[in-house]
């Protein structure tokens, strides 16, 4: 399951999507991740969903390659369903035992499920389509107002872009260690919960200290290479806006206002 995880991970190809300037996806996820939270109406959800899937096919991204980052979150979403389910108040639907199931907790449950699948999708989107080159590029250029209030923007966008590239690295060494622990008889599935918690301290020394290794190597890297901050930094290919680049936000300011007026206007 842990390889199943894509949040974090470049997929090459030659889209549209991928030529874009990475401003115009960061604003893009921001756009598509507000859009989410504005209304909890059927009909909104259904224009999320058509602009969605026509960002995936354009993006030239396998539907398959997408959705298995799923995977990873699927006992998060069945808890989140679950406590919408017993936890809303409202008009009974039926009942299990002594908790009651509402008709509102069904629809919140059923809005929460599927707001929580597109934050995935949406946000994988950015990183699949974005090189970490680029994207630290990006959020260095997009935070540079806040350069004015000597806030180390440079710094920030580096962090974000390392830690969110780490994300695969760190998921693919588990994968490793605990493989390497099963093949010395370690058990990671049975026995309940306390004993599951237990097992898994053989497995979280080794990897916090795998972390700080290649954390280590980063830095030790990174100052051979002469780098001391943003201060007088050039780019070797710098961010230009292209007419795609235009066309692009217009397509999402549009997005945006489709939204807003279907969650005005039609009722359900």
């Amino acid at each position: 399951m842990l390889r199943d995880i894509t949040l974090g991970q470049y997929y090459p190809s030659d889209s549209v999507i991928h030529k874009m300037d990475p401003r115009v996806k960061l604003f893009g996820t921001i756009v598509f991740i507000i859009s989410l939270f504005l209304f909890q109406k059927i009909s909104v959800y259904v224009v999320a969903t058509l602009f969605l899937a026509a960002v995936i096919m354009i993006s030239k991204v396998p539907f398959s390659f997408m959705v298995k980052g799923l995977k990873g979150i699927f006992v998060l979403l069945m808890i989140t369903v679950v406590f919408n389910l017993f936890l809303t108040p409202g008009t009974t639907a039926f009942a299990i035992w002594k908790l009651k199931v509402t008709w509102e907790g069904i629809r919140q449950a059923a809005f929460m499920a599927v707001r929580l699948t597109y934050l995935i999708l949406g946000s994988s989107v950015l990183t699949l389509t974005t090189t970490p080159n680029n994207l630290t590029d990006g959020l260095e250029k997009a935070l540079s107002p806040l350069k004015v209030i000597k806030v180390p923007v440079h710094e920030i966008s580096m962090m974000m872009s390392i830690a969110l590239r780490f994300i695969p690295i760190l998921l693919d060494e588990t994968d490793k260690i605990m493989k390497a622990q099963m093949a010395r008889c370690a058990d990671f599935e049975s026995g309940g919960l306390i004993k599951k918690a237990k097992s898994l301290v053989p497995l979280l020394v080794p990897l916090f200290i795998s972390a700080f290794r290649r954390a280590n190597d980063l830095a030790m890297a990174m100052e051979a290479r002469g780098y001391r901050g943003g201060e007088g930094r050039t780019k070797m290919k710098p961010l230009i806006y292209k007419k795609r680049d235009h066309v692009a936000y217009v397509i999402l300011l549009t997005y945006l206002v489709c939204i807003i007026a279907t969650g005005n206007i039609i009722a359900f």
